[in-house]
């Protein structure tokens, strides 16, 4: 079925972009980074997706996803070569910019097709196979980053990673009939901008919620390689938990169709903010290895089922023809999230330490439980 393909392909490209995220951030330690230099690094991940989010998805309805999905594995694998041939840290800038920029056309686009293969029935499934993809991803490309730096070097870690996105790119190129084709657009949403699905309440409040729980999943991304070297653990050590919080979001995705026909949507994001929100208040209270396993394992779980779910809703809830423009604006308002985030708690682990920046995502994740719960969002039957 065309969805196992697509999954298939998320798992490859995430793998090469997830894993860059360690390779960077250890990287520029060893070069001398300071924690708001590695803020810095991970905003230039945000910057352009804040940007350019909309008019991609704008592209992907109109053109269909076959080029803008290229664009993305193409992308990547050129982020992941420069360190390697232009060794310094002014490289790692240029690369973690490019990574971010380019990813984001595969990713926004995936979004885009997703719910709409196989009928509405599917669209949860859809989601969380998707999820699941990337979950596998999350997995495989931290861990194998952490892995090939200690036991290769930083500069090989990037060339390893690179190999992932030749597979999508190979079938991309050469075996696109799997992908759905473009979608039309309904006659009344001609020359509409996408100020247009912020200022529908439930679309507005639903895009809010998924930039709060996915700032946690990126926080702890960009966050945690800083608090676990600060403590003595190793890159492999810290590839391994970051492996284990994904293989949580993994587990939890194993079970979403279930849980979707039980619960709605909105529910299970909603319990998914707040059980992110307990765990990430967690993390500055040890430094064991195998707790703060336990406790990453607790937050993938959490942000696991909210990802999917925020996807899922805004598929939904979008205009017809303009899925890809909608998950355009949810990455826009995740992008701005994750170029803000990173700056506001580097700069505050930078001056008060580990515990605040814990302790104030954790806050910022009741405030992303609270909206929903008052949203009382139902999805239209017809979706």
């Amino acid at each position: 079925m065309p969805i196992y393909l697509i999954v298939l392909l998320c798992t490859l490209s995430h793998s090469g972009f997830g894993g860059s995220r360690v390779a960077i951030s250890l990287y520029a330690l060893d070069l001398g980074a300071t924690q708001f230099t590695i803020g810095v690094l991970m905003a230039l991940y945000a910057i352009c997706p804040l940007l350019l989010a909309v008019y991609v998805g704008r592209l992907a309805d109109r053109v269909g996803p076959r080029a803008p999905m290229l664009i993305g594995t193409i992308g990547v694998t050129v982020g992941l070569l420069l360190p390697p041939l232009f060794p310094g840290m002014f490289t790692l800038y240029a690369s973690a910019l490019v990574l971010g920029s380019t990813f984001h056309f595969f990713f926004i686009t995936v979004q885009g097709i997703a719910g709409g293969i196989g009928g509405s029935e599917n669209r949860a499934r859809n989601f969380a196979l998707v999820g699941m993809g990337f979950s596998a991803a999350g997995f495989i490309g931290p861990f194998l980053a952490g892995v090939a730096i200690d036991h290769l070097g930083h500069l090989p870690a990037f060339l390893v990673l690179s190999v992932f996105p030749v597979v999508p790119i190979l079938l991309l190129w050469l075996r696109h009939g799997f992908l759905p084709k473009a979608r039309k657009r309904l006659a009344s949403d001609a020359g509409r901008s996408a100020l247009d699905l912020w200022r529908d309440r439930t679309l507005r409040k639903t895009f809010i919620a998924s930039g709060i729980i996915s700032s946690a999943w990126d926080l702890f991304q960009f966050y945690f390689p800083v608090y676990g070297h600060s403590v003595g653990l190793s890159a492999s050590a810290i590839g391994a938990i970051l492996g284990v919080f994904a293989l949580a979001t993994f587990v939890i995705r194993v079970f979403l169709p279930r849980i979707a026909k039980r619960y709605t949507e909105a529910q299970v994001l909603t319990a998914g903010i707040f059980i992110a929100a307990f765990t990430f208040a967690l993390f500055p209270f040890f430094q064991n290895p195998y707790v703060l396993a336990a406790v990453a394992f607790a937050l993938g779980l959490g942000v696991g089922c909210g990802q999917p779910m925020s996807m899922s809703l805004i598929y939904a809830l979008a205009p017809p023809g303009r899925q890809a423009e909608a998950a355009g604006l949810r990455v826009t308002v995740n992008n701005f999230m994750h170029l803000v985030i990173p700056l506001l708690f580097g700069s505050v682990g930078t001056a008060f330490g580990y515990m605040p920046v814990f302790v104030c995502n954790s806050a910022l994740l009741v405030g992303g439980g609270m909206l929903m719960r008052r949203a009382r969002i139902v999805v239209p039957a017809s979706s």
